[in-house]
């Protein structure tokens, strides 16, 4: 019928498997003192450390090298439970990953803090600020979390941002040139996640509407999101 809006056409949006490799992970200003740590173990500060930074600042990728190195188990601190506490540490290493206020057994992270000092375990802890700023009621986790050492990762510089961006679309096999690498990374956000969901929003539209991935038409999709 004339007139009537033609149907918005789907795309299917598939997964995408991010290497998370030592060879890909990308070194710049923003994550070096956090590589220095990983790639310094076992000659560790502390058995027990914390990298603290923003959603996609490459804290999991950091981990899982980390874990490869060390033989470390891994587990969300959301899903970590007082019986599992001796499980986990049974390699004598571990990851344990994104502590949040109020989404994580205070008990059992207390109870896993105190078997690691007693079988000298390295932990390593992500969480996206650090122990000071989260809220914890256990007044003796709260002591034992505020005296871990913090490495902290900051958000990109224009080298990094530009690499990562490069990264973002490589794990998703899109083809882009050096025009649309500059416009994204002066027209988003200066952070890790930005860039990616600038990028999957990109190959979205881009397999909807059957466009090769442009400047132009990421100019159309950074514009219609303003």
């Amino acid at each position: 019928m004339a007139g009537r809006p033609r149907p918005r056409q789907l795309a299917f949006v598939l997964p995408h498997a991010e290497s998370l490799s030592r060879d890909d992970f990308l070194e710049g200003p923003a994550n070096a003192a956090a590589l220095s740590l990983i790639e310094s173990w076992p000659e560790w500060p502390n058995r027990v450390m914390l990298l603290a930074g923003p959603e996609g600042c490459g804290k999991s990728h950091l981990a899982t090298i980390w874990a490869e190195q060390a033989g470390a188990r891994s587990i969300s601190a959301h899903g970590l439970t007082a019986a599992a506490v001796p499980g986990a540490l049974a390699t004598g290493a571990l990851v344990v990953e994104d502590i949040n206020p109020h989404a994580f057994d205070e008990l059992a992270l207390f109870h896993l803090m105190n078997l690691a000092r007693e079988d000298g375990a390295f932990v390593l802890m992500t969480a996206r600020v650090p122990p000071a700023a989260i809220e914890i009621g256990l007044r003796d986790l709260q002591s034992r979390l505020r005296a871990v050492p913090v490495v902290t990762l900051m958000p990109p510089d224009d080298q990094l941002l530009r690499a990562l961006i490069i990264k973002f679309c490589a794990d998703r096999q899109m083809s882009i040139d050096e025009t649309v690498v500059h416009f994204i990374a002066t027209r988003t956000e200066r952070s890790f996640a930005a860039a990616r969901h600038a990028i999957e929003r990109l190959d979205a539209e881009s397999l909807r509407l059957g466009r090769p991935v442009t400047r132009a038409l990421a100019a159309e999709l950074l514009r219609n999101h303003d």
